[in-house]
């Protein structure tokens, strides 16, 4: 296991099923650079948490589109058994057709780069925000049967934004819209005595 965070995210070229659904042998993740990027590892097509935490992705593409973020998908699985799975109904266990690319890690050198090896052999449940600049800001990684909060990883793209706009920092459970906090021993005590109860 390793942090990414502060680093140039491990860039990669590989198989991948694009949204539109045509297949590349030469999907490039640092084609995306000047975009922020949202990559998430799940462990196997057509298995049981996964369908719901991709299907829970497709929902919030537009969301993340209108927050400038392209979203990646990455399992151990082929090409061809991503484009089998889109092509299954989810009513029949499948996902339907997607809004973003399925990646191929099928010699496991995308997850062995980003450090999310589960024993077993396949990916953690794990995702990561990258910035303009290439740079992972956050990463977060389950343990397989532990299912993703995808509106989490939207409150994160809003408070890097906040924080590249402004230069303030997040406090706990800050929301869009919520205010922060000047990264000073005066600005702490401020945000403190106006918020301390509620946190």
């Amino acid at each position: 296991m390793s942090v990414l965070v502060t680093q140039q995210a491990p860039d990669f070229t590989a198989a991948a099923v694009l949204a539109n659904g045509t297949i590349v042998d030469d999907f490039q993740l640092s084609s995306l650079k000047g975009k922020k990027i949202m990559v998430f590892f799940y462990p196997l097509d057509f298995t049981f948490v996964c369908p719901s935490e991709i299907l829970a992705h497709h929902h919030r593409v537009a969301q993340f589109a209108e927050k400038g973020v392209e979203v990646v998908g990455i399992s151990v699985d082929s090409q061809f058994t991503h484009n089998a799975w889109r092509n299954t109904a989810p009513a029949d266990g499948g996902l339907g057709a997607i809004d973003f690319p399925l990646v191929a890690d099928t010699d496991h050198s995308i997850m062995q780069a980003y450090g999310i090896v589960h024993p077993a052999g396949i990916a953690l449940r794990a995702s990561f925000l990258i910035d303009e600049e290439f740079t992972v800001r956050h990463q977060v990684v389950n343990d397989l049967p532990l299912g993703r909060n995808v509106d989490e990883m939207l409150r994160m793209v809003d408070a890097l934004d906040f924080h590249t706009t402004h230069g303030e920092v997040c406090p706990a459970g800050w929301n869009k819209g919520d205010e922060g906090m000047k990264d000073t021993p005066e600005g702490v005590a401020e945000y403190l005595a106006k918020n301390a109860d509620d946190l």
